[in-house]
């Protein structure tokens, strides 16, 4: 029934796609073949097949819930990729990254899962390394050796709705130009929640809302290791509980690193914060209950909301 009215709805898109050559719309199914054309009646199996059938700025939508891919997906153009509602869209990490986006383009993510491939050397999750901005939204990535969502060079991750857990790395990790937002997700039992980092003469910056971050050795982490480099994380109307260190800020004496903190509960951890190095700042705006933690490390610094 729901292929019936999806097919219905998408004959004139279909049509008008296919007189330009390209499909504004691809699909993929659990019973597709990569040798079909991944129209609605004629799905795809696998998504770089779908990527190559669709054209820039195009959708690509998994009709039943399976795993669609057998390596790592390389995302060359913009483009949507979302599971339909009530399906599993799995895509897993597989002799690398589960998906990699170039340099230069949108790209949306919904409804997917992401795990790697047992014992198939996976890595990342998504891994952005140029100008290229990402929405991740309504995703689940779990048990990834490397950071669930990585953030180099100038590009931008939004991750909305979305819960990373189990990671043995960073669930969210940017570097050297790169930015994150996070709002409305969680990230669960990772070794790391948040992490900005630079290495170079440049910046990194996180930006955290209504998020919960528990379970993990470190919640929300800048750094910075060179001369004139920047790493910035902003935390607001958020909840840090339950972790080893649930705010961290250093320096090696280079460089400006800053975690600032707003309507926030920093609660219940081992180390509420950690600020070390000329340079490092934990800053509070005097509205963020802070109880039950074990200890902490350097100084943290009032400031007066505006």
């Amino acid at each position: 029934m729901l292929r019936t009215l999806l097919l219905l709805a998408a004959l004139l898109v279909s049509t008008l796609a296919n007189a330009q050559g390209t499909l504004f719309r691809a699909y993929v199914a659990s019973d597709g073949n990569d040798a079909n054309p991944c129209t609605l009646s004629l799905p795809c199996r696998l998504l770089p097949a779908a990527l190559a059938a669709v054209q820039g700025n195009g959708e690509i939508w998994m009709l039943d819930s399976a795993n669609y891919n057998s390596a790592t997906v390389a995302v060359t153009k913009s483009v949507t990729i979302l599971a339909v509602p009530g399906v599993v869209g799995s895509v897993v990490a597989i002799g690398g990254p589960a998906i990699t986006i170039g340099s230069g383009f949108f790209v949306a993510l919904r409804n997917l899962v992401v795990v790697p491939f047992p014992g198939g050397g996976g890595t990342y999750g998504v891994q952005v390394t140029g100008a290229s901005r990402v929405d991740i939204e309504k995703c689940s990535f779990a048990n990834l050796p490397m950071p669930a969502v990585s953030v180099t060079g100038s590009g931008k991750a939004r991750v909305f709705d979305t819960t990373i857990r189990n990671v043995d790395n960073y669930a969210v990790y940017v570097e050297n130009d790169g930015t994150a937002d996070i709002a409305n997700s969680k990230l669960v039992g990772n070794y790391g929640g948040a992490f900005a980092f630079t290495s170079a003469s440049a910046s990194a910056a996180l930006s955290v809302s209504d998020t919960e971050i528990t379970g993990n050795t470190i919640g929300v982490y800048t750094r910075t290791t060179a001369g004139g480099s920047l790493a910035r994380a902003f935390v607001t109307r958020s909840t840090i509980h339950d972790n080893s260190y649930g705010l961290i800020a250093t320096t090696n004496n280079l460089g400006t690193s800053t975690v600032a903190v707003s309507n926030t509960m920093v609660v219940n951890n081992v180390y509420a914060w950690d600020q070390e190095g000329t340079g490092s700042t934990i800053r509070s705006f005097k509205n963020n209950p802070m109880s039950d933690n074990t200890a902490a490390t350097g100084v943290l610094t009032p400031t007066d909301p505006l």
